[in-house]
């Protein structure tokens, strides 16, 4: 132990009488001003516990003598919010899609409405910025399965696509051509390199020039001489690099072969009707062809 009055030679400072292996501690106190604020924290802390809600308890907690509550004031908010916003959404579901598009602060509205509604109930199949996955259209071009027009696209929304929720659903079906044994494995590949042909792309032309008469007999119909494809039948556009499935041969043939059925929600029976005409004019603001 060191002498407790020892002064340090090179701080001036008197040291607490501690030492170890020759190192002395100085007599250094906290300052009073950190102290008082030291005391003070903890006086605070005291009336926090009595004034607001503190204390976990086994099923419940300290209401605190105030009465104040975290939930009860964003409930409070997110009431005054949509008070807000009612005029908004009062206007939007009286108004038809083109005036809600001509008026501009109306739109403003229902396209941030719109891209809120977007994330929440269709991002999960269309990705967060509407860029679609296999067999999920991206909605950024102006490829529409089922016409790219606000009315159509509301329309597309409200009705969904082969689903058991609305008769007014969209609904066509493309026949698993090899399955229902209308063509053969080889008549099946002809087809397929006809279609790659028609999108610029394939290798064998003589498959492809068999298969020409094939699409005729059993495609034309639905997809067009030219394989532009028909929106008010869902048929789509084969003469371009677009593919809700994938444009490579083995896709496409196992597509001719057993077919395709994706579905979609009907959400007019989920939705209420000013969202989605906010999702109709936000959809088509990403890449509406019409």
């Amino acid at each position: 132990m060191a002498d407790k009055h020892h002064i340090d030679e090179v701080t001036g400072t008197e040291t607490t009488g501690h030492e170890w292996d020759g190192i002395r501690e100085l007599n250094t106190p906290l300052p009073r001003w950190w102290l008082w604020i030291l005391y003070a924290s903890i006086i605070w802390s005291f009336g926090y516990y009595i004034a607001y809600p503190a204390i976990p308890l086994v099923s419940s907690y300290t209401k605190g003598m105030l009465g104040y509550s975290s939930r009860a004031e964003v409930a409070k908010d997110m009431k005054a919010a949509k008070a807000a916003q009612q005029v908004h959404l009062d206007k939007l579901e009286k108004a038809s899609l083109e005036e809600i598009r001509t008026d501009p602060e109306l739109l403003e509205f229902a396209l941030a409405g719109g891209r809120a509604a977007f994330n929440i109930n269709c991002s999960q199949c269309h990705g967060s910025g509407a860029q679609g996955f296999k067999g999920y259209p991206n909605l950024n071009d102006d490829e529409w399965l089922w016409g790219g027009s606000v009315e159509a696209i509301h329309f597309t929304i409200s009705k969904g696509i082969r689903n058991d929720q609305s008769d007014e659903a969209r609904a066509s079906a493309m026949p698993a051509f090899l399955k229902d044994e209308t063509l053969d494995k080889a008549g099946v590949n002809d087809v397929a390199e006809y279609v790659l042909a028609l999108s610029g792309g394939g290798s064998d032309a003589e498959a492809a020039n068999r298969g020409k008469a094939l699409y005729a007999e059993n495609c034309v119909d639905c997809h067009g001489e030219t394989g532009a494809g028909n929106t008010e039948l869902g048929a789509p556009a084969l003469n371009n690099p677009i593919w809700l499935y994938g444009g490579d041969k083995a896709t496409i043939v196992e597509t001719i072969s057993f077919s395709r059925g994706g579905v979609m929600p009907a959400w007019g029976n989920i939705l209420d009707v000013a969202t989605i005409k906010e999702l109709a004019i936000y959809i088509h603001s990403l890449g509406g062809g019409q």
